[in-house]
């Protein structure tokens, strides 16, 4: 019997390779020391395990800077993913399950920011940010990340899609209010919508790099993507007090996924579809 479809199996065997690929040399670049790096021994195999002695290094270079990094991109990330979820909820829970006026024209305001390139709005953000007062806060990379256009209309399409009016209109029949129909009836139908909206904020604000980078001028402050790249400027310049630091950051991009991962394998297991199968007749 012949095999199928085995173009399209060729392909995806293809793709998994190009994306594995660079995840399966960090990992075996942060096993290695800084001379196993350069050595040409073999880009993609072993040569020694230094991966304990690098992550004691990474965790106690120049008084332990990594880990501070590390504690301000979880804050971030938490912040920033946490309240645009809860904004582009309840904002995409209005444009789906609301008649105003003017709906129409501001959901189309929404919609075409997104094809804003976000690199385009740092500077307005930066002038913005320095009239308040805030440029070297926290705040200066917290709040621009609580706004997503694109979220707020991905929640708005799942909305419309995964609740129905039916199920809205008994509620209120049964003498909920507003406020407890959108938590006990339509919060628990958009729950995987909740969930993808929540690990793409979190994953966009833990990867930033261009907007900490213009708000922030202190290193105490830094996020790691930002951490990272001033030591590869340091080591590129070879200005680390005699220290090679590229296995320190490739361990320390290594240790940075790691987090992402925890996330997604956590959340993971709440994307359930079909919540409202059968709640109607």
């Amino acid at each position: 019997m012949r095999p199928r479809h085995v173009g399209a199996k060729l392909l995806l065997l293809a793709l998994c390779g190009y994306f594995l690929v660079p995840v399966w040399w960090l990992l075996v670049a942060s096993t290695k020391n800084a001379e196993g790096l350069f050595s040409g021994s073999g880009a993609l195999w072993f040569n020694g395990f230094h991966l304990v002695g690098n992550l004691r290094d990474l965790f106690t270079f120049n008084n332990g800077e990594f880990v501070r990094w590390l504690g301000n991109s979880v804050l971030y990330a938490l912040a920033g993913g946490i309240g645009c979820t809860v904004i582009s909820v309840l904002a995409g829970y209005g444009f789906a399950k609301y008649t105003f006026r003017g709906r129409n024209p501001v959901f189309a305001l929404v919609l075409g920011s997104v094809m804003v390139p976000l690199t385009a709005l740092v500077i307005p953000t930066f002038v913005l940010m320095s009239n308040v007062g805030l440029i070297d806060t926290i705040w200066a990379v917290i709040l621009p990340s609580l706004l997503s256009p694109f979220a707020v209309y991905l929640m708005r399409v799942y909305a419309a899609a995964s609740v129905p009016d039916e199920l809205l209109d008994a509620a209120r029949i049964d003498g909920a209010g507003e406020l407890r129909t959108f938590v006990r009836v339509a919060l628990p139908l958009m729950r995987p919508g909740v969930i993808t909206v929540l690990l793409l904020s979190i994953v966009t604000t833990w990867n930033n790099y261009f907007l900490p980078l213009t708000m922030l001028s202190s290193s105490k402050l830094f996020p790691l993507p930002v951490g990272i790249g001033l030591w590869t400027q340091l080591a590129s310049s070879n200005n680390a007090g005699g220290q090679s630091l590229w296995n320190l950051i490739i361990v320390g991009s290594l240790v940075s996924i790691v987090p992402l991962i925890v996330a997604f394998l956590t959340l993971q297991k709440y994307w359930q579809g079909g919540l409202a199968v059968g709640s109607l007749k």
